[in-house]
C-alpha cells in the first residue's frame, strides 16, 4: 500500500468515527469523546482491546446496559448507580483493563424454573462487568457475523425464531421430513472453556482480549454468600454468553455444512433434516460422535431422537400436513403452558384488582400471539376463548361476594328480578355458575370487551388480517 492509499484509509476511518460520535451526541455519555476513539477494526482483530476501550464503544455499551436494566450483581450496585461510578472511576477502570490487571467479580447465581420442573442456572454479572462484556461483544459480533452459518438463527441481528421455524417448513416441503432433533445436555454449563478459547484464538489475535474473556469464564459464582469456581461452561446471564455460545456451536454448523446436511439451529437447539429415517439415524450417530469427541460437549441421549417432522416440537411450534404441504401449528405443550399461565393470571384467590388483571392478561395474550403468529389456530383460539371467558365470569362472580351485590348487579345488567334473586342465592360453585346462561347474558362477550379485556381470537385476527 502506498502512502496516498494509506492516508485515504485513515481518513475513511476518521470519517466513520466522526459520524459515530455525532450519532452518540444525543445520548448520555460518561466518557470523553474524541475523534481518536476509533471504533473500527481490521479483519484480523489486531489491537482489538483499543477498539473495545474506545470512548464511543464504551459509551454505547453503557447505554445498552442501561436499556436492558436488570438487577445488580454481587456488589449490590444497580444500573441506576452505574453512571456516577463510571464518571468518577473511568480512568481507573480503563487503565486496569489496558494493563491486564482487571479482575471480574463473581456472578450472582439466579435460578429460573423450567417447564420440566428443573432449574435453569443463571450467572448475573455486576453492572460494571456487564458494560465491559457488552463492549467486547459489540466489537466481536460484526467479525463473527461474517463467519456464522446462514442456518443459525439464535442471538443474531436481523434473525429470529420465526425465520428458523419457516426454514424447517421449507425443508419439509422439499422432501426432507425426517429430522434429528438434537439436544445438548446442559450446554451452557458444560462448554469446555479451553476448546472455546482455542476457537476464539483462530480469529481474535489480540491475546489481551482472549485473556479478558477467559477471566470472565473463570470468574466463578456466588451462591448464598459462598464462592464456587466455574472451570467449565459459559455462564448464562452475561452479555457475552449469547455470542460465545454461537462461536462454539459455529464449529458444529461448519461440520454439518461440510457434510452437506440441511439443518436449522437456534442457540443450542438443532434440527438436522434427512429424506429417510435410516439416513437420519446414521447422521445422529455420526454427529453425536463429533459433538462429544471433537467439541467436548454432551449429547442428551434421552432427548435426542430421530422423528418425522410431525412428531417434533421446535421453539414451541409443531408441524402438520395437508393438501398444501407442511403447515405450522402451535405445539400442544405450548398450548398447555399458555392455559396454565392464564389460570394463574385469572386465579380467584390472588387478590388482584380488575385493572391489574386486565393489564397482565393484555400483555401476556398479545405477547403470546405475536410469538405464535405463524401458526394456523383460528378455530383453536375460538375454543380457548370460550374457556377463557368462563374463567373471567367466574372471577367477576366471586368478586361480587354478597347476595345483595349479586342481585343488584344482575338486575343492573338486564336480568329480571326473579331470575336475579334465584341466581344470587345459588349454592352452585363459581366455575359451574360461570357457564350459566344468566352470566353469559349479563356478563356478555361485548361487555367484557368494553370493560377492557382482550380475547385471543380477536387479537389473532388483527395479527393475521383475517375476518
Amino acid at each position: 500500500m502506498n502512502g496516498r492509499q494509506q492516508k485515504t484509509g485513515q481518513d475513511t476511518y476518521r470519517q466513520r468515527d466522526r459520524a459515530a460520535l455525532e450519532e452518540q451526541a444525543g445520548g448520555q455519555t460518561f466518557l470523553w469523546m474524541t475523534e481518536k476513539g476509533d471504533t473500527n477494526m481490521d479483519g484480523q482483530c489486531q489491537g482489538l482491546l483499543e477498539f473495545i476501550l474506545s470512548p464511543a464503544n464504551l459509551n454505547e455499551a453503557y447505554k445498552q446496559v442501561k436499556r436492558n436494566k436488570g438487577r445488580g450483581g454481587v456488589d449490590g450496585m444497580q444500573v441506576e448507580e452505574l453512571l456516577n461510578y463510571l464518571q468518577t472511576r473511568k480512568d481507573e477502570l480503563i487503565t486496569t483493563l489496558h494493563e491486564g490487571n482487571y479482575k471480574p467479580q463473581p456472578a450472582r447465581r439466579a435460578e429460573i424454573p423450567k417447564e420440566n420442573g428443573k432449574k435453569r442456572l443463571l450467572g448475573i454479572p455486576t453492572v460494571v462487568d456487564r458494560v465491559v462484556q457488552q463492549a467486547i461483544a459489540q466489537q466481536l459480533s460484526p467479525v463473527y457475523e461474517r463467519q456464522f452459518s446462514a442456518s443459525s438463527y439464535g442471538f443474531r441481528p436481523r434473525r429470529s425464531a420465526h425465520q428458523a421455524v419457516q426454514q424447517c417448513q421449507k425443508y419439509s416441503n422439499e422432501g426432507y421430513r425426517y429430522v434429528v432433533d438434537m439436544d445438548l445436555e446442559k450446554f451452557f454449563d458444560t462448554v469446555c472453556q479451553s476448546k472455546l478459547v482455542e476457537v476464539l484464538s483462530r480469529t481474535v489475535r489480540d491475546g489481551r482480549v482472549i485473556s479478558l474473556i477467559h477471566k470472565y469464564l473463570r470468574a466463578g459464582v456466588m451462591i448464598d454468600g459462598r464462592y464456587e469456581e466455574t472451570p467449565t461452561g459459559v455462564p448464562q446471564g452475561g452479555n457475552l454468553s449469547p455470542l460465545l455460545s454461537n462461536v462454539m456451536l459455529n464449529e458444529l454448523d461448519k461440520e454439518l455444512e461440510r457434510r452437506g446436511h440441511r439443518f436449522v439451529r437456534y442457540a443450542d437447539d438443532t434440527m438436522i433434516f434427512c429424506r429417510t429415517r435410516r439416513s437420519a439415524q446414521r447422521v445422529m450417530a455420526s454427529i453425536t460422535r463429533y459433538i462429544e469427541e471433537v467439541l467436548y460437549l454432551k449429547v442428551n441421549r434421552e432427548k435426542t431422537v430421530v422423528s418425522h417432522i410431525k412428531g417434533v416440537k421446535f421453539l414451541g411450534y409443531g408441524f402438520y400436513f395437508n393438501e398444501k404441504g407442511c403447515c405450522i401449528r402451535t405445539h400442544s405443550k405450548s398450548i398447555a403452558k399458555m392455559k396454565a399461565k392464564i389460570r394463574e393470571l385469572t386465579s380467584r384467590s390472588n387478590g388482584w384488582g380488575n385493572e391489574r388483571r386486565k393489564e397482565a392478561l393484555r400483555q401476556y395474550i398479545t405477547g403470546w400471539l405475536n410469538y405464535f403468529c405463524l401458526a394456523d389456530m383460528k378455530n383453536l383460539l375460538e375454543r380457548i376463548d370460550e374457556w377463557f371467558r368462563r374463567r373471567l365470569r367466574s372471577v367477576i362472580w366471586k368478586q361480587w361476594k354478597r347476595i345483595k351485590t349479586k342481585l343488584r348487579n344482575l338486575i343492573k345488567l338486564g336480568i329480571p328480578q326473579q331470575k336475579a334473586w334465584e341466581y344470587a342465592n345459588t349454592r352452585k360453585g363459581f366455575w359451574r355458575t360461570a357457564k350459566s346462561p344468566i352470566l353469559q347474558v349479563s356478563i356478555s362477550n361485548n361487555r367484557l370487551r368494553q370493560a377492557g379485556y382482550i380475547f385471543f381470537s380477536d387479537y389473532y385476527k388483527t395479527v393475521h388480517h383475517v375476518n
